[in-house]
């Protein structure tokens, strides 16, 4: 006796097709759980490997970060040693001009200008030969008065000032371009 031979007549093609069916879903369903196992193996490689691109993309990043961040550090020291050099030459040529405007004020120190020799013909009561004791080298010289010379110095002085801002500016430039002073 067999299987078959249990299940009334009337049921027999309902139970051979329920049991077919039964083999069919097992199948498709053992089909559909190894898909889904492969789908994703190959997810997670994919995943995995899109990780090691980004990781990779992200060190390379971090480096060229770390190379301008380097670059940065060195141009804000070349240009911290050029505002020191500038402001050294200012503050020294600033003591250099109240040094002399000291010595103009107590009259230990006299300017004095060369003079054209023609022009004492014109008027001028400035005698046009030097005295025995002079180290002039025979030129015509005349003394400036005090306050005058306080001004011209200033006047100097203030000049001096621009061209050592100048030369901080031009280098400041230089420092931060350097490709196009080349």
């Amino acid at each position: 006796m067999s299987v078959l031979d249990l299940i009334p007549t009337p049921v027999r093609p309902w139970a051979i097709a329920l049991v077919l069916l039964s083999i069919a879903g097992a199948g498709a369903a053992g089909s559909w759980v190894i898909q889904d196992w492969r789908y994703g193996n190959a997810l997670a490689e994919q995943a995995r490997q899109s990780a090691d691109v980004a990781k990779v993309a992200a060190e390379a990043m971090v480096e060229a970060l770390v190379i301008e961040q380097d670059k940065r550090l060195a141009l804000e020291g070349r240009l911290k040693d050029n505002d020191e050099s500038h402001y050294r030459k200012l503050s020294d040529a600033q003591k250099a001009q109240q040094r002399l405007s000291d010595r103009l004020a107590t009259a230990d120190v006299r300017l004095s200008v060369l003079l054209d020799t023609a022009d004492a013909a014109k008027g001028c009561n400035v005698p046009t030969t030097t005295g025995s004791g002079g180290v002039d080298h025979a030129a015509v010289r005349a003394r400036l008065d005090s306050a005058h010379a306080q001004r011209i110095i200033a006047i100097t002085d203030t000049g001096d000032r621009g061209l050592i801002a100048l030369q901080a500016c031009q280098a400041y430039i230089k420092a931060l371009a350097p490709a196009h002073f080349e």
